[in-house]
């Protein structure tokens, strides 16, 4: 697989499932063993913005159109066929490049998944991370590639009597399908084609900056 990524998907730290009250976490990660060199001509913030896309593009696929992303200059909403049914509207996004960690970050809003108390606390965050292992075999790097939800308040859940039975109905389905799709998304990753950012706002070499996928 020289040409190729090696994908070993890593437990969820958090495990257990999600309570009747209080914000939900949920991290999905991989151990992604590949070329070196695709490591090193890869490591910028084009890149970053790429993988950000390839996490869109992947959920577009999937859903077999179902789900858009729709792209707005502040904002990034998924929605369910149609603008009218939204279900999870983002913050623009924000990039961050530091030496052996790079990481973009989208604030979580509203939408339909989302309950009241929880509008404007959340985020989506994917991160890449460089990893030093002196087994790993010359010409091949190591990085963890996570993609972490976390101070999420589902709205699936509900309150106050429904409360337990809106738990469950959300352990059963959104979370379970979030993990489902997450750990297929860095599946995905092994091919090591990442489509080009639909903003490319960072298709030069940059530090933080924010406002693209």
């Amino acid at each position: 697989m020289a040409d190729e990524a090696e994908i070993h998907l890593l437990p969820d730290p958090v495990g257990a499932p999600a309570g009747a009250d209080g914000p939900v976490r949920s991290v999905q990660a991989a151990a992604i063993s590949l070329p070196l060199a695709y490591l090193e001509r890869s490591w910028s913030a084009e890149y970053l913005e790429r993988l950000a896309r390839a996490y869109w593009a992947y959920l577009e696929r999937i859903s077999l159109g179902a789900l858009r992303v729709i792209y707005e200059p502040h904002s990034r909403t998924v929605v369910l066929l149609t603008r009218r049914l939204p279900l999870l509207r983002f913050r623009a996004p924000s990039y961050e490049m530091a030496p052996g960690l790079g990481q973009v970050t989208w604030p979580i809003e509203r939408g339909v998944l989302v309950a009241p108390a929880g509008r404007g606390r959340g985020w989506l965050r994917i991160s890449i991370r460089r990893v030093e292992d002196p087994t790993v075999p010359a010409g091949r790097a190591l990085v963890r590639v996570a993609a972490e939800v976390a101070n999420f308040y589902p709205g699936l859940r509900l309150s106050g009597p429904l409360a337990r039975l809106g738990t469950w109905i959300y352990n059963q389905t959104q979370a379970r399908i979030h993990r489902l799709v997450t750990n297929g998304f860095l599946r995905s990753l092994a091919r090591l084609e990442l489509p080009p950012s639909r903003v490319g706002a960072l298709s030069e070499p940059a530090g933080p900056a924010t406002g693209s996928d």
